[in-house]
């Protein structure tokens, strides 16, 4: 189940519903899907598609999305470390992002506008839009692991447009235990 981290309350919100109702003023949406008992282990991109057709099928309809695919990043994945760099510093992207996930762990540092800075960590049954736009970073959890369904208007608009003056620096890019933790800017350490 996610969480969201807002560093400067110090506060952690883990309630579904409390979740939804802080995320939805930024027009970033959250939902919980089954996974429990829906997937064998080691489904297969298609076996994934095919079981969640349905969701998928009303994503695409309520967000103009034209594809959804599999990504399944883990520890031995080529070049992670050079794939992960794309997109652990503040970018925004030309279209809305939109993650199910459905095993591993990561977090979405999100910068709104007038907004705090804060952090959802998502996990398996979380499905995250964050809208185009919206400064923002991701980072995988200790395991390096996450496999997700995307969800696309348009395969271009994937790339990362990186931002002026960004602030993903300040903060740890680890999440633990749903929360990540801000770098003391005096001292350049985690604090």
């Amino acid at each position: 189940m996610a969480s969201v981290f807002i560093e400067e309350q110090n506060r952690t919100i883990t309630d579904p519903s409390e979740i939804v109702a802080f995320l939805a003023p930024f027009g970033i949406t959250y939902e919980n899907w089954q996974v429990e008992g829906r997937l064998r282990e080691g489904a297969s991109d298609d076996e994934i598609l095919q079981e969640y057709s349905k969701e998928i099928e009303q994503v695409k309809r309520a967000g103009g999305y034209v594809t959804a695919d599999v990504i399944n990043v883990k520890p031995d994945t080529p070049n992670l470390d050079a794939m992960l760099s794309k997109f652990n510093k503040e970018h925004i992207h030309t279209e809305d992002e939109v993650r199910f996930t459905v095993a591993g762990k990561g977090v979405f540092h999100l910068h709104p506008k007038g907004g705090p800075v804060f952090g959802v960590t998502v996990e398996s049954g979380d499905m995250i839009n964050v809208p185009k736009g919206m400064n923002h970073w991701f980072n995988l959890c200790d395991d390096r692991h996450i496999r997700c369904i995307r969800f696309f208007q348009d395969m271009t608009g994937w790339t990362p447009h990186y931002v002026e003056k960004p602030i993903h620096e300040k903060f740890s890019p680890m999440c633990f235990g749903g929360t990540y933790l801000p770098i003391d800017t005096k001292l350049g350490e985690v604090g």
